[in-house]
């Protein structure tokens, strides 16, 4: 009893903060621009150039990805994450106060962009080491922060840039992530071995726990299974998709002529609804297959894209069509991410392999901001672009459907 007690005040900490690491990686790694491109849209710049250090930042990440993951498995967690936390405070202080300077608004957006990349790869990997039976609980917790970021971080940022001003409500966020920096520095352990306790809480080692946690897979190892690519295809896609569909839902609806209350309020309502879908997705995982609830989040992803693709002006059934399928995405996605990748590599070998499949997964992902800013600039809308996404969405089932030939590693086994 006394070990589960303590067990519990040590990993209170990771669920809480690893809720608020995902809520500021979903923030300001690309909803952000929600706010950031009508802003400076009023100043006369195009989606490209407003876009761009983003797009290229994305181009980065696909090597910074593996450091990241290499990083996080040799230094641990905080020694990571609390440095790259302060890089991205100091990059919005230098946005704040960036006005129309392009090259500090480039160098700022392009270090935010790149540098936020830890937090979520560190929320998962503090799941899966402190969590075993429980993990996918675990995940359904510390994900809601992406649901729960699109219900009140653009509202909240937007109303502060209207009633305080842009370099007021960046400076702002930018103190609380040097808050949040400071208490992963005091509170977060990698691992409950490094206080001497075990997943779960166990008195001692769970029998699903591995005795061989340092696994190093290379590249070759990790593709040359057929499932790797699947898994780089399907989610990868789901990725590409999620990034073009949050970055431009503003935009979307102000083009269609929606009223900022009606759109505030269904994306509101989207967020809100996606934190119990967060855990939704885990217990659909858990009880019937990672595979069947990757079925289910693709069909979100369908209607979100169909319901931005045919939206009319202040219609409310196809405004909560897509509020719908946003609170699948953003709820869905970053809770199974994990997991499917858990389901063919098994825990033993998920951080091996995982920052070598995140890794190219990020060079879909890079090109997500391109594609939807060129289509807007080339064509005047975004209508070919959500086209478009539908058609991989239908290919990242395929891919999931020929995974799902095979069964669960860690299930299987045991």
């Amino acid at each position: 009893m006394q070990h589960t007690i303590r067990f519990k005040s040590k990993a209170m900490p990771v669920l809480v903060l690893g809720i608020f690491m995902m809520y500021f990686y979903s923030g300001l790694q690309t909803d952000h621009l929600n706010v950031l491109t009508p802003y400076y849209t009023k100043l006369g710049w195009d989606a490209v150039t407003i876009t761009n250090p983003v797009t290229w930042a994305g181009f980065a990440v696909i090597p910074a990805t593996l450091l990241v993951g290499t990083l996080l498995l040799k230094k641990g967690i905080p020694q990571v994450v609390v440095p790259s936390t302060i890089i991205v405070a100091l990059a919005m202080i230098g946005l704040a106060f960036a006005g129309t300077h392009i090259l500090q608004y480039d160098i700022c957006l392009f270090c935010m962009r790149l540098f936020i990349l830890p937090l979520q790869m560190g929320a998962f990997m503090l799941c899966t080491n402190w969590f075993i039976e429980n993990r996918g609980k675990a995940l359904g917790i510390v994900t809601i922060g992406s649901p729960l970021c699109t219900a009140s971080f653009i509202y909240l940022l937007s109303r502060g840039v209207t009633r305080r001003g842009f370099t007021a409500s960046y400076a702002t966020v930018s103190i609380i992530l040097l808050v949040l920096a400071l208490l992963i520095k005091l509170l977060i352990h990698t691992a409950p071995e490094e206080l001497g306790m075990h997943p779960d809480g166990k008195a001692v080692p769970s029998s699903f726990q591995d005795k061989d946690t340092d696994i190093h897979l290379t590249f070759r190892e990790v593709f040359s299974k057929k499932e790797s690519w699947l898994l780089v295809i399907s989610y990868g896609f789901l990725q590409f998709c999620i990034v073009g569909i949050m970055s431009f839902y503003v935009f979307r609806l102000q083009k269609v002529g929606t009223v900022p209350s009606l759109y505030f309020f269904w994306l509101s309502a989207a967020a809100i609804l996606g934190i119990p879908f967060s855990c939704l997705f885990g217990c659909i995982d858990d009880r019937f297959s990672t595979i069947k609830a990757s079925y289910f989040l693709c069909l979100t992803f369908i209607m979100s894209l169909l319901g931005l693709r045919y939206m009319k002006a202040n219609c409310s059934w196809m405004l909560a069509l897509t509020a719908i399928g946003i609170a699948g995405v953003t709820g869905g996605t970053p809770t199974l991410h994990p997991s499917i990748t858990s389901y063919v590599f098994g825990r033993k070998q998920y951080q091996a392999a995982n920052r070598w499949i995140m890794t190219v997964q990020a060079i879909l992902m890079a090109f997500s901001l391109y594609f939807m800013s060129s289509i807007l600039d080339l064509t005047g809308s975004l209508d070919l672009a959500y086209d478009i996404m539908v058609i991989l969405i239908v290919i990242a089932i395929i891919c999931l459907a020929v995974i799902g030939k095979k069964p669960d590693y860690d299930r299987q086994r045991n």
